[in-house]
């Protein structure tokens, strides 16, 4: 399913672009001498962002963001190399912004990682492209690094160490990934099948409960919850996540108590 790869352009470009101003004063002086420059980076990413969004990857390309800001293709070069650097460029964008994590950050370690949980969760939610992107190598950019710093901070005065943080903080993102990436299949079946969900399972329903009647299955007849299977993406989401954090609560108390 995977369509683009973070880090697949110019990395030092990329950096650049990403960390352009950050941390630096304000100087208030005049502007530099020249023509003003007609766009900024913040206006191409939120317009490539938008065109992603609307009609996926497969509307990204450098000629239609160009399209979108009524200039030349080649003018949009000057400002982003290609579609490599700009795709790395929306991904540190959507981690953001920064000042948003300041409201969270002084929560217990639990309530931060659902809350990080529900977030990476939204963002997928609202910008579906994101899980054809490979992020195995992401381009780290101010948005990004903050959002691992206040995930990581959740853990402080803890007894993990600096692996099992980051362990921790992994599990998590992971497990969320891969539920948002099995919901967003679901709803993308129903698209390129001829039959909707309920008719999809319409048409098993009777096969099925000829096969259970067999005994064969014992396991699978037991279950009479009509709605055992019912369960939407955010439901099991936070299950996997609450186990998850209740095994880390229990190594906790264990170490306390030790």
């Amino acid at each position: 399913m995977t369509k683009e790869w973070a880090g697949a352009g110019d990395v030092g470009r990329t950096l650049e672009l990403l960390w352009s101003g950050v941390g630096e004063p304000e100087t208030g002086g005049p502007t530099k001498p020249g023509p003003k420059r007609r766009l900024s980076i913040e206006r191409i990413v939120t317009t490539a962002v938008r065109l992603a969004d609307t009609g996926g990857l497969d509307a990204l390309s450098m000629r239609n963001v160009a399209a979108e800001l009524n200039v030349g293709v080649m003018g949009l070069y000057r400002y982003v190399p290609s579609k490599a650097e700009l795709i790395d460029l929306m991904i540190d964008h959507l981690n953001g912004p920064a000042d948003e994590l300041k409201a969270h950050r002084d929560e217990d370690w639990r309530t931060i990682m659902l809350y990080t949980a529900r977030s990476i969760w939204q963002l997928y939610s609202e910008h579906p492209w994101l899980l054809q992107v490979g992020r195995s190598r992401t381009v780290l950019g101010p948005n990004t690094v903050a959002g691992l710093d206040f995930a990581l901070g959740a853990f402080s005065g803890t007894e993990l160490t600096d692996r099992e943080k980051t362990a921790i903080f992994s599990a998590v993102e992971h497990h969320v990934t891969g539920v948002a990436h099995a919901h967003l299949l679901r709803e993308q079946s129903a698209q390129h099948t001829r039959l909707s969900e309920d008719e999809f399972w319409h048409v098993q329903l009777p096969y099925l409960e000829k096969a259970l009647s067999t005994g064969m299955f014992p396991r699978l007849a037991e279950l009479t919850d009509e709605d055992a299977f019912a369960a939407d993406g955010l439901e099991s989401m936070l299950f996997g996540v609450n186990a998850l954090l209740d095994g880390i609560e229990r190594q906790l108390e264990s170490r306390r108590g030790g």
